[in-house]
């Protein structure tokens, strides 16, 4: 138990520093205009993100594990290891990255360690996503952006009202984010343990029946819960208010916008839905919170003809997205050669 303990502790690692970096963004633009506290957001993000992650994570986590299947503990131990440390210095240096883009290029170092073949049908679909994420949603937070500005303009609302109705839109929208996130994102944080997984079925007062993979992805939806309440306060503020500045109203539309694009591509029983009737469906992979959310804002910025978008603050965040891949990968492969060569342990079968 020691030594399952040691080697999902990268996993846990990586799950702190997605809370840290990626699930607190659902609830950032809310922050950041000072419509919802921190506290309040890191708390109902938390509950959300466990209970997204333990319902509905195993859908995104099969187009992860065909990338690459990490079939050794010590091994899965690293690749998350390499992606968790990632993430934490780009968090440092207050960047929105992709956690998703972490574990890829991570998984991509094991592959060339291991020799396997990097399954580039299943690299295709997820790289993709890194494009169609942001602009996905800065298309449904400009779409929806039109929709809440002609309703306000002929609705009557007093003040007072709207400012409550828009705290009421931002809490539920940063809950739904939330339980979206867990439910794309858990496969980051523990998909590279789903092989190796020494978790048992257990029932729960003996009414709900909980599987190995579920116990797997709690553990990993505490980890990601524990870095939203400790250590994403900073992230949060850089998606506030650093891309564009926003009002209370487009702060809700960029939370709604990219938690509709999270869900898409998490949902399981949507994909099915849409199947069944001929209709195109999206692809079940992990894609980042940030891009989503940075997406959104962008699109909100474009919305209102694009004069205050800080262009520069996009470069950097940009930049982050290029590079944490490329240092994952890196840092995997320079890892998985002294996990093995050094202490001993076998990284793959």
């Amino acid at each position: 138990m020691v030594t399952l303990l040691i080697f999902l502790s990268s996993g846990l690692f990586l799950g702190w520093s997605l809370g840290a970096n990626d699930a607190a963004n659902v609830f950032g633009t809310a922050v950041g205009t000072k419509m919802i506290r921190f506290r309040t957001a890191a708390i109902i993000a938390s509950c959300f993100v466990i209970l997204g992650a333990v319902i509905s994570g195993a859908g995104a986590s099969h187009t992860l594990g065909k990338l690459g299947a990490v079939n050794a503990l010590p091994g899965s131990f690293t690749v998350a290891f390499s992606a968790g440390f990632t993430v934490f210095w780009m968090t440092r240096l207050k960047l929105p990255v992709s956690t998703s883009q972490a574990i890829v290029g991570a998984i991509i170092g094991w592959n060339f360690f291991s020799g396997n073949e990097t399954d580039l049908s299943a690299l295709t679909k997820i790289v993709s996503t890194w494009v169609i994420c942001p602009v996905l949603s800065a298309s449904f937070s400009m779409a929806i952006y039109f929709l809440v500005r002609f309703v306000l303009r002929h609705a009557k609302i007093h003040i007072l009202r709207l400012d409550f109705l828009t705290r009421m839109a931002l809490v539920g929208a940063g809950a739904f984010g939330a339980y979206s996130l867990g439910a794309n994102n858990i496969a980051n944080v523990m998909g590279v343990f789903i092989p190796v997984s020494p978790f048992r079925d257990v029932s729960v007062f003996g009414q709900w029946q909980l599987n190995g993979v579920q116990i797997l992805f709690l553990t990993g939806g505490a980890a990601i819960a524990l870095g939203i309440i400790t250590y994403s306060k900073k992230v949060m503020m850089t998606v506030g208010n650093s891309i564009f500045k926003l009002s209370p109203v487009t702060a809700f539309i960029v939370v709604l916008s990219s938690s509709l694009v999270l869900f898409l591509f998490a949902s399981q029983g949507l994909k099915f839905w849409l199947e069944s009737r001929g209709l195109p469906s999206f692809p079940l992979v992990p894609v980042s919170s940030s891009q989503a959310v940075v997406g959104a804002v962008l699109g909100i910025g474009l919305a209102k003809s694009g004069r205050n978008i800080h262009f520069a603050v996009i470069g950097r965040i940009g930049l982050g997205w290029v590079a944490t891949p490329l240092a994952a990968g890196i840092l995997a492969f320079v890892l998985l050669f002294i996990m093995q060569n050094l202490f001993m342990q076998p990284v793959f079968n």
